[in-house]
């Protein structure tokens, strides 16, 4: 079959139906490029069709690889692009998935992609990256200088290898000058509804997400995410202070006494800790107390008075405080939204 030739010309913002041109990633996550397809098909149809209400399409929709040719995604599915990124010479979104297990390695291998971006943003396109994905705009240059985010568990990365980047990682969606950034697989979704919102309006975008039966843009990750304690180093008294950390966080130790039991000065260990692990011994140890609050309060039904205790905080007002800091959330909220979640798995393997 014969492809059809793309538009060329640029769409502007307003009621005019905007193109939105989805890259395809060999080796990527198949639902962030499926997610976004669906989330700007639906705006201004879905509902409207469920409600007997006349079809006002926001977004035409369109799928390009790096060569045209089929690609085969992280789970073995096969998509075929409708064009070749050479087909594409303008558009007024992007969407770039995420990229799959080994960032670099993708990036790597796709180096073509890069020109084209830096091309589609000088022509005045909006570009949103997903989770891994928003490596790619990073390499390519258009993140220096700028707000992003992305998944959580690249975050350490992407910090070293491009430390112009103003990196947020504990928000879902970030904005920064026609460039977006989502921070993980599913925020795919996030990221497109606030597209929608941005173009369309609040309520375009409210109706698509209660047709499609999803959640408007979710402000934050970071109640999402393991505690990044450490990042790898090899020091091996900063190492012995962590691991008596891990087993006496709730005993409030001083800077003082960690330093004493591994055989140092408290200002020489101060500065190896910070070096070794990135932190300050005392934010270290705020961290591992968030993490186990985190997991007793995902058993659920554990009064917060009571996690405060365990973990070593005897003002439950300042638990709160910390807690939200972290992961913002407060207590009551993570256990609203993770507890159940936790509950719902042991059911469904209780069922089995």
């Amino acid at each position: 079959m014969a492809k059809r030739s793309p538009p060329s010309d640029g769409r502007k913002r307003g009621d005019a139906v905007l193109d939105v041109t989805v890259v395809l990633l060999e080796a990527g996550y198949a639902s962030t490029a499926i997610g976004p397809i669906e989330v700007f098909h639906s705006a201004g149809v879905t509902w409207n069709w469920l409600q007997g209400e006349p079809q006002q399409p926001r977004f035409r929709v369109r799928t390009a690889s790096i060569n045209g040719r089929r690609v085969t995604t992280l789970c073995s599915l096969g998509l075929t692009p409708e064009f070749s990124l050479s087909d594409i010479e303008r558009t007024d979104i992007v969407v770039l998935p995420a990229s799959g297990l080994d960032v670099m390695d993708r990036i790597a291998r796709n180096t073509a992609l890069l020109p084209w971006l830096r091309k589609m943003y000088a022509r005045g396109a909006y570009i949103a990256g997903v989770c891994s994905g928003v490596g790619y705009l990073a390499e390519a240059g258009l993140l220096d200088g700028r707000r992003a985010t992305t998944h959580w568990a690249v975050a350490g990365r992407m910090r070293e290898r491009y430390p112009k980047v103003k990196w947020q990682t504990e928000e879902f969606v970030t904005e920064d000058d026609r460039i977006f950034c989502s921070g993980g697989v599913y925020a795919s979704l996030d990221v497109s509804l606030y597209l929608v919102e941005k173009f369309c309006g609040h309520e375009v975008a409210l109706k698509c997400a209660k047709a499609l039966l999803v959640s408007m843009p979710r402000s934050r990750q970071c109640g999402y995410s393991v505690v990044p304690l450490s990042r790898p180093h090899a020091d091996e008294n900063v190492k012995r202070a962590e691991e008596y950390l891990s087993q006496h966080y709730e005993d409030g130790i001083s800077v003082e006494d960690l330093a004493r039991r591994v055989g140092m000065s408290t200002r020489n260990f101060i500065r190896r800790f910070k070096a070794a692990t990135g932190q300050l011994p005392g934010a270290y140890e705020q961290a591992l107390r968030v993490s186990a609050a985190k997991a007793l309060l995902e058993q659920g039904g554990v009064p917060i008075q009571t996690v405060a205790a365990r973990i070593g905080y005897e003002d439950p007002a300042f638990f709160r405080e910390i807690f939200k800091r972290h992961t913002g959330m407060t207590p009551t909220e993570y256990e609203s939204r993770f507890a159940r979640m936790t509950m719902a798995r042991g059911d469904l393997q209780g069922a089995g």
